[in-house]
């Protein structure tokens, strides 16, 4: 194994390291209290209508429901 080599491949594992170690940092000091939670919270739910872009569902025209034969 060339130098070079040993030196790519000892940065990828210190990289990988630092990585892993943070995240056990982040795990172990997290405190759940002080959070506060994303699925118990007060903020109104996003409701789309029917008429949403992309939905599928037709467009509805000023000029009322629309009857068989129209397209």
């Amino acid at each position: 194994m060339t130098r070079a080599v040993r030196i790519t491949l000892l940065t990828i594992a210190a990289a990988l390291a630092f990585m892993v170690g943070t995240f056990v940092w982040f795990v172990v000091t997290w405190d759940a209290e002080a959070e506060k939670s994303l699925t118990q919270n007060d903020a109104p739910l996003l409701l789309l209508g029917e008429n949403t872009p992309g939905s599928g569902a037709a467009p509805r025209s000023a000029a009322g429901p629309m009857t068989e034969g129209q397209t």
